[in-house]
């Protein structure tokens, strides 16, 4: 058996990270996680394209996830922090960097790191 190549450890983790943060929304339908694997798709081709990104694929593929859910069903995730006015949703930071964190620029704070939503939820944020 083949050892696993960086890029596609780095795709699978960034995969599992999107998908932990869809469960913990409740939104991880067969739809949304066909969503995804079409932005894991993508990414795939990006790093091949520039080996050097290979450790910003978790932030991307949660930034296409996102866009495809607002232009399918609406913004998310929505942010947990933010108890009154309009929902909103959470951004991730950096938009192309290492260690992605879902952040709330209304709050100013961090939410939690991609993949780690269902403890933002339970109030453990990681300002």
């Amino acid at each position: 058996m083949d050892p696993i190549s960086p890029l596609e450890q780095a795709l699978h983790a960034a995969r599992a990270l999107v998908l932990a943060d869809l469960v913990a929304g409740e939104v991880a339908e067969a739809e949304v996680v066909s969503m995804v694997e079409e932005a894991v798709v993508q990414r795939r081709w990006w790093v091949e394209q520039w080996p050097d990104g290979v450790e910003y694929v978790a932030g991307l593929v949660a930034q296409d996830v996102q866009d495809a859910l607002l232009e399918r069903y609406g913004r998310w995730p929505l942010c947990p922090v933010c108890g009154s006015g309009d929902p909103h949703a959470l951004d991730v930071e950096p938009e192309l960097g290492p260690d992605p964190h879902w952040v709330c620029h209304k709050a100013g704070v961090k939410v939690a790191a991609v993949g780690a939503l269902g403890s933002a939820a339970d109030g453990t944020s990681s300002s």
